[in-house]
């Protein structure tokens, strides 16, 4: 009984996940790239087994996770149907991953973008009178860090998302601080999409330090403005790569 406990203690248990991780993402990407198209009836299980070379077991444990994901839905008598666009989890970090090219399209940059309009200068004006230092300080470090990244336009666009993720948590309003998880992936997207776009992102680094500044000095409403302008900013540079991708 030792001898058998000790054999199942050494057999590679991490195998299984990752296959089934690879075949998930190869599934999904498929999906969001088209060759399985909304409203399609995805393959019976014995061919999807042999085109991604896996077991049964493995493509049905695939396909549930791409259930929750809203990416498909099981029917009984017909099969796993690709769902509408409009149903899939579009905030989900992996979907993002999968759609590729297809995540810079005015359509879903623009539901951010309304988004964040309608949240982040409200959590400015509440984190003018509830922001702790730290968080300020949390703040202005995000700036110093998007000064410093030299050019290095992951490096900008990551401390770009700290700053608006903290400012959300800075409201200290639970729902947006739970806004600030959720919408990470969306938002890091979002983010990278304008500040490639941006001539010059000192523009931009400048109206988030306006925003700082405006915090410490407990101004609600110099916050408020301070934001809209960020995302005006954010907008207008979306607008020239959308413009850009039409003629390409």
């Amino acid at each position: 009984m030792a001898e058998r406990s000790k054999r199942q203690a050494q057999r590679p248990l991490s195998r299984r996940p990752r296959v089934r991780h690879n075949v998930t993402a190869a599934i999904g990407t498929d999906i969001c790239g088209g060759r399985f198209p909304p409203g399609a009836v995805l393959p019976r299980e014995s061919d999807l087994c042999e085109t991604y070379g896996v077991s049964r077991t493995v493509i049905r444990e695939s396909l549930k996770v791409l259930e929750t994901k809203g990416l498909v839905r099981g029917r009984p008598r017909v099969g796993t149907i690709v769902c509408d666009r409009s149903e899939w989890n579009v905030l989900d970090a992996q979907i993002l991953e999968w759609m590729g090219p297809d995540v810079l399209s005015a359509e879903l940059l623009g539901s951010i973008l309304e988004a964040r309009r309608t949240v982040e200068p409200a959590a400015a004006f509440l984190a003018a009178s509830r922001a702790t230092a730290q968080e300020i300080a949390d703040l202005e470090r995000a700036c110093d860090e998007m000064r410093d990244t030299e050019g290095d336009l992951e490096a900008f666009t990551a401390a770009d998302a700290r700053f608006h993720e903290t400012l959300l948590k800075a409201s200290h309003n639970k729902v947006f601080h739970q806004l600030s998880s959720i919408i990470h992936a969306a938002l890091s997207y979002a983010l990278h999409a304008s500040n490639r776009a941006a001539a010059r992102r000192d523009e931009a680094l400048d109206v988030h330090r306006e925003l700082v500044d405006a915090l410490r000095l407990r101004d609600a409403a110099r916050a408020e403005s301070c934001s809209r302008n960020i995302l005006d900013l954010a907008a207008r540079d979306l607008s020239g790569l959308m413009t850009k991708a039409g003629e390409s």
